[in-house]
């Protein structure tokens, strides 16, 4: 059985393949991209990911919403759809994206056990307001820290710092959660307590920063600290 997580004063959670199902788009609209579904939903992610860092290593910082439609772009234009009312119809989508199963019963659980909650992610406002209203979980949050705030991107330490600051919770007493490995890797690094939410099977980053924990829901979490 895994060790413990043991004084735990806030679960901070990253959004988009965390929370929120990024693949939930793609799939959505299945009956106009047949099958290219899976190839543009990897592709678009890909592609939103690799610009985020493009950006902030050229200091060219543009909100999410923009990254994601630009993402979104170039998958159909490598993928040869040309389809204005598709583009627009994947992005209303991806503005309220279906959170994952087990999402609401852990934060509620966490809640319970007297434990701060957070969402720290590369989304403008706009978009993680209308994630969470979406997923009905507003109520358990204790407060959704975005990038915009600051101008640049994850994995960059000043975007992990705003959740000590926000929650004057110091990092080796927050617990962070995140589905992408090199997000894990960061918040590793940076000082968090870290349990990868590998729902993908990915491989673990050759980068700086190792997870506490490698789980494959979120299911597990309760459990690790202890609730």
């Amino acid at each position: 059985m895994a060790a413990k997580i043991e004084d735990i004063g806030a679960c901070v959670f990253d959004a988009y393949g965390t929370l929120f199902d990024v693949a939930a788009a793609a799939a959505q609209c299945r009956d106009a991209l047949g099958d290219k579904a899976d190839e543009l939903s990897v592709l678009w992610r890909t592609r939103q990911l690799e610009y985020t860092w493009l950006r902030s290593l050229m200091q060219e910082y543009v909100e999410f919403r923009q990254v994601t439609g630009d993402g979104l772009d170039y998958a159909m234009a490598a993928l040869g759809i040309e389809d204005d009312a598709l583009r627009q119809r994947l992005m209303d989508i991806y503005m309220r994206l279906d959170a994952y199963p087990e999402v609401k019963d852990v934060l509620s659980a966490l809640k319970a056990g007297g434990i701060k909650t957070a969402v720290l992610s590369n989304g403008s406002p706009e978009m993680l307001s209308s994630a969470v209203d979406n997923a009905g979980i507003a109520d358990l949050l204790d407060d959704v820290f975005s990038v915009d705030s600051i101008g640049v991107y994850k994995p960059h330490p000043s975007v992990y710092q705003m959740a000590v600051d926000g929650l004057g919770v110091d990092a080796a007493r927050i617990c962070f959660m995140s589905s992408n490995a090199w997000d894990a890797a960061a918040g590793a690094n940076f000082g968090y307590r870290v349990v990868w939410v590998n729902r993908f099977g990915q491989p673990q980053e050759r980068i700086p920063g190792e997870p506490e924990h490698e789980v494959k829901t979120l299911e597990a979490l309760p459990p690790l600290l202890g609730l």
